[in-house]
């Protein structure tokens, strides 16, 4: 009875959004570790094997600004109804969240290159990864370096 008789309108409010929040599944979200670029990856093939090379990463070896790194992606294919490139994830390995983004292509799109700024916390690896209409999988992987004020520290 001590609880009721305590029970203030700001307190009345607080439970009923908690209580909301709960019901709407927010406390497992809190409680899910956090996700590594190679969980994304293997999400992102089913776990299929991955081979090395056809992509192009366009990115600076060393970017002085981590908040605004630019980048460009190819990958070749013919872009034909027979083949072409379904999908293409680009994490990056050092991010607290490593998704940078997936850009999805079909063979009217003509070409399959996609160019972006991304974000990056540190020096780190930035992976791309393309699913080909044949189910087949490939990769490239490049580092750069994050320093502050182009000091190369």
């Amino acid at each position: 009875m001590a609880f009721i008789e305590n029970l203030t309108r700001r307190r009345a409010i607080g439970l009923g959004l908690t209580a909301g929040f709960v019901a709407i599944g927010g406390v497992p979200a809190f409680a899910q570790a956090a996700r590594t670029f190679d969980d994304d990856i293997k999400s992102f093939t089913g776990g299929k094997e991955i081979v090395e090379g056809g992509i192009t990463l366009d990115l600076p070896e060393i970017a002085e600004n981590g908040n605004t790194v630019p980048l460009k992606v190819s990958v070749e294919s013919p872009m034909t109804a027979e083949a072409y490139v379904k999908r293409v994830l680009i994490v990056a390995d050092g991010n607290p969240n490593p998704g940078v983004g997936t850009f999805k292509f079909s063979p009217k799109s003509g070409v399959a290159e996609a160019s972006l700024r991304i974000r990056l916390a540190k020096t780190q690896n930035v992976i791309a990864v393309a699913e080909l209409s044949d189910g087949s999988f490939k990769s490239a992987k490049k580092q750069v370096k994050v320093t502050i004020g182009g000091c190369g520290g």
